[in-house]
């Protein structure tokens, strides 16, 4: 119900307030997730390493890339006129279709929230690079489509 949704939305702002308080804020709209790839860079990787390091590079670009895309334009050329960007707190503001300091113009996130995130992200691929099997669910095969009613005489 319409209630429901309203106090869920409430909730979700009250925690985000006490993660902001917590742990202070970052730039919001994928922009620190894009600034923290830059971290990967300065490492000394070789071989599996590397290859690793890569994927979470793109895995960290992929929140600003889906907003982007959401919002209808193309999101590869949007993330790479943000990384060249040289102030760390612009961003793309998909309301708006501009370039902005995503700090002045509100739009931000916990850091505590991005940081869990991330946290959670590793833990979950760490696991999967070191299970030797996976169990799912069989994919249900959906029933075929009615077939259309005839058209009679009415």
């Amino acid at each position: 119900t319409a209630m429901k949704e309203k106090k869920a939305r409430v909730e979700d702002a009250l925690n985000a307030t006490r993660a902001a308080v917590e742990e202070g804020i970052v730039p919001g709209g994928g922009v620190a997730l894009l600034r923290a790839a830059k971290a990967i860079d300065a490492l000394k990787l070789e071989g599996d390493e590397k290859v690793g390091s890569l994927i979470v590079k793109r895995a960290l670009e992929e929140p600003i890339r889906q907003i982007v895309e959401n919002a209808g334009l193309e999101g590869s050329v949007i993330v790479e006129k943000v990384k060249n960007e040289t102030a760390t707190s612009r961003g793309y503001d998909a309301d708006s279709m501009t370039f902005v300091d995503m700090i002045q113009a509100g739009i931000i996130d916990p850091t505590k929230v991005e940081r869990v995130a991330l946290e959670n992200a590793a833990s979950v691929a760490s696991l999967l690079l070191t299970t030797e099997a996976l169990i799912t669910d069989l994919p249900e095969e959906k029933a075929p489509a009615a077939p259309p009613m005839p058209h009679g005489d009415f």
